[in-house]
């Protein structure tokens, strides 16, 4: 009888890898922070809009609707081609912050599906501040055994290189003349 039960743990971890797999992709998380010689006012100016992102390397142009107000929208043109259709779903000054999900892009562009966002500005002293950029996503291919440029790993990489993009040029910007 012994024999038997550890037969049938053995086959019962065995079959865990298999099991896990058959759900398909799991939501993936990226947080990444800058630190930036600058008050937290002056930084929240350069990011605070909804409608700009002109501080992003990698947007060419933005054009939205709304404002900062709930449900306004924008629409980002890439350099080198390609646009993502953003909704922001909370707006909070106050605490210099605010909150997206992406509407629209092409998989090719951003391999991501199912993505939201927050950006916010912290406080560190009367000088100094950090920028925390977080989101949550699916890889671009919703089944199991995703093409490698749809995969965990490339949706990962994808927004991190977003992420880190924006935050460098970000601190760039506002130091430069520091």
């Amino acid at each position: 009888m012994k024999i038997l039960m550890a037969a049938m743990a053995a086959a019962a971890v065995a079959l865990l890898p298999v099991a896990a797999d058959a759900h398909g992709p799991t939501r993936k998380k990226v947080t990444e922070t800058v630190d930036i010689n600058a008050p937290a006012d002056k930084v929240w100016a350069a990011i605070g809009n909804f409608q700009d992102m002109s501080w992003h390397p990698a947007v060419e142009k933005n054009e939205g609707q709304g404002g900062n107000a709930v449900d306004a929208t924008r629409k980002l043109t890439l350099k080198g081609g390609g646009t993502i259709e953003e909704v922001l779903y909370k707006f909070e000054p106050e605490q210099k912050s605010y909150s997206y999900r992406i509407q629209q892009v092409d998989v090719k562009v951003l391999p991501v599906t199912n993505y939201s966002s927050t950006i916010t500005v912290i406080p560190v002293d009367a000088t100094h501040s950090k920028v925390e950029w977080r989101g949550a996503f699916y890889r671009g291919y919703p089944n199991n055994d995703p093409p490698p440029e749809l995969s965990d790993e490339a949706a990962i990489a994808a927004v991190t290189g977003v992420y880190r993009g924006g935050l460098d040029a970000l601190k760039a910007k506002l130091e430069k003349g520091s």
